[in-house]
């Protein structure tokens, strides 16, 4: 790849690493529970720094991934903060949440700023897995990420497209029709959900042996980067269902995907998913989980219902500041997702606990 000699030197620049890698060393003791001087005095703070690439990445993958690490290399001449761990980051997200469905053969498209899915017209309980040496969109992927790995650069991190979850997957293939069929019909609903699952679990141990894991990263990695050897899923159609029914016959593919990954991982969540904290605290796997919107004003919730070595992450919003996610948790267990410029120190909020 023709990397220009100065986004190469800056993004093998071993000083850089090394802050890196005490960052992830600070991660790594958070989600550890060991004592650790940064984050027993101060509130764990995160906010990425992304490379973008102009070129279409639908039919020059290659193209992007080099202008991406171009511009993150650019990015990264500019002073960032010693308050928050900003870790550099490249991501090509092909075709949004809607990644899987285009794999499984649903008519994605774009309109109105984003992409968008038509539903399947086959019945629940006849969906093939795809065969990925002939997939389009795996082409790509594959290109972007070996492209990714020729660059021979040691800094960024690379994020993975939306592999989202069972659940999500489902309901953007048949809306309400996997769901009924789940209470009606669940022999169909999980013969598709057992297709949908083991697609997203080879995708993931692809990505495991191709990229090394000290840059791997899953989804939106800049903003919810996590220690090394931790994946992610989507939980945000888990609103749609019950406790019971997350717990009965969703929860066991949540758990399969994220045992991929040698140390389970986090779920993301942005609407009404409260019912299934008990859920989630039984999980073994599920080590954090990341609350944005609607779900971010629950994190009290989240924070007295989980288990204490369950972290989260908050992205606050006018329901839930970051003063008030501080009195609530003290800033333990918790990572501020936001840019800091100065630390906030716990001892304040020490009360709060």
């Amino acid at each position: 790849m023709a990397l220009s000699r100065k986004a190469r030197a800056i993004l093998n620049d071993s000083s850089l690493i090394e802050k890196r890698d005490m960052w992830f060393e600070r991660l790594t003791d958070l989600f550890e529970g060991r004592p650790n001087s940064w984050n027993d005095r101060y509130l764990f703070a995160l906010s990425g720094v992304n490379g973008i690439g102009k070129s279409d990445m639908y039919t020059a993958p290659e193209k992007w991934v080099e202008e991406a690490l171009e511009d993150l290399a650019d990015r990264l001449t500019q002073p960032t903060s010693d308050a928050c761990f900003c870790p550099p980051c490249i991501e090509a997200g092909f075709y949004g949440v809607h990644y899987i469905d285009k794999m499984l053969g649903a008519n994605v498209f774009f309109k109105d700023d984003q992409w968008n899915v038509e539903l399947l017209k086959t019945p629940v309980g006849t969906l093939s897995p795809p065969d990925l040496e002939s997939s389009p969109i795996w082409d790509l992927s594959r290109r972007a990420a070996l492209a990714f790995l020729e660059a021979d650069v040691r800094l960024p991190l690379f994020g993975l497209p939306t592999i989202a979850s069972v659940l999500n997957i489902a309901v953007n293939l048949y809306s309400e029709a996997i769901l009924v069929d789940m209470l009606m019909e669940p022999d169909n609903a999980k013969k598709d959900m057992d297709v949908i699952c083991d697609l997203l679990c080879m995708l993931h141990r692809w990505y495991r042996d191709t990229l090394p894991e000290s840059q791997l990263q899953p989804v939106v990695a800049a903003w919810r980067t996590q220690p090394w050897g931790y994946g992610q899923i989507c939980g945000c159609t888990t609103q749609l269902v019950s406790g019971e029914l997350y717990r009965e016959m969703i929860a066991p593919y949540d758990v399969r995907v994220l045992n991929v990954y040698p140390h389970g991982g986090m779920i993301h969540l942005c609407g009404a998913h409260e019912q299934h904290i008990p859920v989630f605290r039984d999980m073994k796997s599920l080590r954090s989980v990341q609350v944005n919107d609607r779900a971010a004003r629950s994190l009290e919730k989240y924070f007295t219902g989980l288990r204490d070595d369950q972290i989260i992450y908050l992205n606050p919003c006018k329901e839930m500041t970051l003063e008030e996610a501080m009195e609530i948790t003290g800033g333990d267990r918790v990572i501020y997702v936001g840019r800091l410029d100065t630390p906030v120190e716990k001892a304040k909020y020490r009360h709060a606990r």
